[in-house]
C-alpha cells in the first residue's frame, strides 16, 4: 500500500513536488487554503536559475513549456542614481536563459496542469501520531484527515512548522510597499522607457526605489525601506493618497521621473520582511517535513522561489523511490532530503541576508558594488 502523502500549499514549491510525483505515478494530496487559482493576485515575476528553478521545471517535464511562457528579454537591470542618472545598464544576451523572468501567474498555471487541488482547504494545526497512527490534519471548518507524510509548503507563516520546530519569523526592520502600474507601455510610456525590459533600481541612504515589468505591460513597483514595525501606526494603508504623500516625503528630492512609478501607484500593500534564523533547522519528526519559506524563510533576492521548487521536485523524487519499500524506509529518505536542504539553504540564506544588508544600507554605494560582482561581464 502506498503512503499517503499530503502537501499543504499551493505555491511554486507544493505544485513542483505535486507535478513531480504526479509524473512518477505517485498519489499526492495538495491542501490549500485559497478558494479558487485566482482568489487573490498571483504576485509580481521570478526569475527561475539554470541550476534551480528550471532544473526542477526539467524534473517535472515542463521545461520546454517554461521556456515558451518566459521572458529572458526580463534579465536586463539598469540602476539609476536618484537624480535620474543612469549608473547600469545590464542587458542579456539574445541566448541567454540563465535567469529568465515568468510571471507569478503563468507559472501557478504551468505547475496546475492536471493536478486536482482540493481549494478551500485551511489547514489549522498538524499532529504528529504515534509510530503506526499517521499524522493528523485539522481543518478551520473541523474537520480532520490522516496522511502518513504531510509536507509543509505553506510559506512564512506556516500552520504546519509548529509540528517541527517552534521558531518563528523575524521582522528584518525593513519592509516593501508594493504598487503597481498597468498598461504600462500606452498609459506611461516615459515610465515604460525608464524601466526598460526587465528591472530598474534606484538606491539611496536606507531606501531604495525598485520597479520590474511583468508581461502585458504590467510592472510592480517596491518602495523599500528601513522603519519600525509599526512604522505606519497613524497611517490608513487602506487610503492610498495617504500612503502615496508618506512615501513621496521618504523619497524627498528624488528625480521627478523616479518618484513618477509612486506618483502613478492606484493602491499600496504593505509587506514587511521577515526572516527565519539563517540555520534554521529541527529534530526529525516522523511523519511531517517542510518545504521552501515554511522551512527557510529569507530575503526575497532570488533564491527563495527556486530553492523551494528544487526541493520540491527533489524529495518528490525521493518518495517515489522509496514509495514500495515501507513507512520506514520513507522516513529515512525524509531525513536525508532534510539534511540536504539545510546545507544548501543555510549557504543561500546567509547570501541573502548579506545582501539585504547592503541593498537597503546607508552607503547606496553597496548596493552598485553588489550588482557589479553578479553581474556577468
Amino acid at each position: 500500500m502506498r503512503p499517503r502523502i499530503a502537501v499543504v500549499g499551493g505555491g511554486p514549491a507544493g505544485l513542483t513536488l505535486a507535478r513531480v510525483l504526479h509524473r512518477l505515478g505517485h498519489p499526492v494530496t495538495v491542501l490549500e487554503r485559497d478558494p479558487a487559482p485566482d482568489a487573490r493576485p498571483a504576485g509580481g515575476t521570478l526569475d527561475l536559475h539554470e541550476g534551480l528553478g528550471q532544473l526542477a521545471l526539467d524534473k517535472a517535464g515542463l521545461l520546454a513549456k517554461f521556456r515558451a511562457l518566459s521572458r529572458p528579454e526580463g534579465q536586463a537591470m539598469r540602476i539609476l542614481d536618484a537624480d535620474g542618472t543612469v549608473l547600469r545598464d545590464w542587458r542579456p544576451r539574445p541566448d541567454d536563459r540563465a535567469n529568465p523572468e515568468i510571471d507569478r501567474g503563468h507559472l501557478r498555471d504551468l505547475l496546475l496542469g492536471p493536478l486536482a487541488i482540493q481549494w478551500g482547504r485551511g489547514v489549522t494545526r498538524v499532529v504528529p501520531g504515534a509510530r503506526d497512527d499517521g499524522v493528523r490534519v485539522h481543518f478551520s471548518d473541523g474537520r480532520q484527515d490522516t496522511y502518513d507524510l504531510v509536507i509543509g509548503a505553506d510559506g512564512a507563516w506556516s500552520r504546519v512548522r509548529p509540528a517541527v520546530s517552534s521558531v518563528t519569523p523575524h521582522y528584518t526592520g525593513v519592509t516593501f510597499v508594493e504598487t503597481s502600474l498597468d498598461d504600462v507601455d500606452a498609459r506611461h510610456p516615459g515610465l515604460a522607457r525608464l524601466v526598460g525590459d526587465g528591472s530598474m533600481a534606484v538606491y539611496g541612504v536606507n531606501r531604495a526605489l525598485v520597479a520590474q515589468r511583468g508581461s502585458g505591460g504590467h510592472v510592480k513597483v517596491y518602495a523599500q525601506f528601513r522603519a519600525p514595525l509599526d512604522w505606519h501606526a497613524e497611517l490608513d494603508l487602506a487610503d492610498a493618497d495617504a500612503v502615496r504623500s508618506r512615501l513621496l516625503a521618504l523619497f524627498d528630492g528624488w528625480a521627478a521621473p523616479v518618484l513618477g512609478l509612486l506618483r502613478q501607484g492606484t493602491a499600496f500593500a504593505h509587506r514587511p520582511l521577515h526572516v527565519l534564523p539563517v540555520s534554521h533547522t529541527w529534530a526529525h519528526v516522523r511523519g511531517v517535513t517542510l518545504l521552501g519559506d515554511a522551512a527557510h524563510l529569507m530575503p526575497p533576492l532570488g533564491a527563495g522561489a527556486n530553492l523551494a521548487m528544487l526541493e520540491g521536485a527533489e524529495l518528490a523524487e525521493a518518495i517515489a523511490r522509496t514509495a514500495a519499500t515501507g513507512p520506514g524506509q520513507l522516513g529515512e529518505a525524509v531525513r536525508a532530503f532534510e539534511q540536504r536542504m539545510w546545507a544548501r539553504a543555510g549557504k543561500w540564506a546567509k547570501l541573502t541576508t548579506a545582501g539585504l544588508d547592503r541593498l537597503v544600507s546607508p552607503d547606496p554605494a553597496e548596493a552598485i558594488a553588489l550588482f557589479d560582482r553578479l553581474q556577468p561581464s
